[in-house]
């Protein structure tokens, strides 16, 4: 069985993507409350086994590191990936973001994304859900970076992945699936080709 590693993914009552049904799915997260399978610090991924997962999945996660700590927390996604594994990374899309903000005359306080409980304000999509960082007190919810299509990708060939594949999503996110060396003939049926 394929095993992904859903790196800060929160809690496994969260759902994976369609691609990953059927694997094993192994947890892990900074913050214990969420029960992951392994309480880790992204930025120590080195400090665990080498060439484990056939995929690390990322969504929302990357940009809760310094834009300086971006390239570490990448080369331990190439440390933990088997030789044909793969990232599948999703982060908020600050290009486009910025360019609805000024579109629209926002400003930091008015509403940008509807929720399923409310609203994201543009200060929540720059900075992080200040509700849910007031509410934990945990300042690792903050968002410390931000990425367009560009960076994303400069991040991902800094870090050593050679095969990058990005594609916008949804008007307010970016996704991103980079291989350690070239796509398998499976990758590529897995995501139907959105990104080849």
């Amino acid at each position: 069985m394929k095993k992904v590693l859903n790196v800060g993914g929160n809690s496994k009552d969260i759902p994976l993507p369609v691609q990953y049904s059927g694997w094993e799915h192994i947890l892990l997260d900074i913050d214990p409350t969420g029960h992951p399978d392994v309480v880790c610090d992204a930025r120590e991924l080195n400090s665990l086994p080498a060439a484990e997962y056939d995929s690390v999945y990322c969504s929302h996660n990357l940009e809760h590191y310094y834009h300086h700590e971006v390239t570490k927390v990448l080369a331990g996604f190439i440390h933990v990936l088997k030789e044909d594994g793969f990232v599948f990374i999703r982060v908020p899309d600050m290009k486009a973001i910025m360019q609805m903000v000024v579109q629209g005359n926002l400003d930091m306080d008015d509403p940008l994304l509807q929720v399923s409980d409310g609203y994201l304000s543009v200060c929540d999509v720059v900075y992080g859900w200040g509700a849910k960082i007031e509410q934990s007190g945990c300042d690792f919810f903050a968002h410390k970076t931000g990425f367009s299509q560009k960076t994303l990708v400069s991040a991902l060939k800094l870090a050593g992945f050679s095969s990058i594949f990005t594609m916008p999503a949804n008007g307010f996110e970016l996704h991103a699936v980079a291989f350690k060396t070239r796509p398998t003939d499976y990758a590529a049926k897995l995501f139907g080709f959105p990104y080849l």
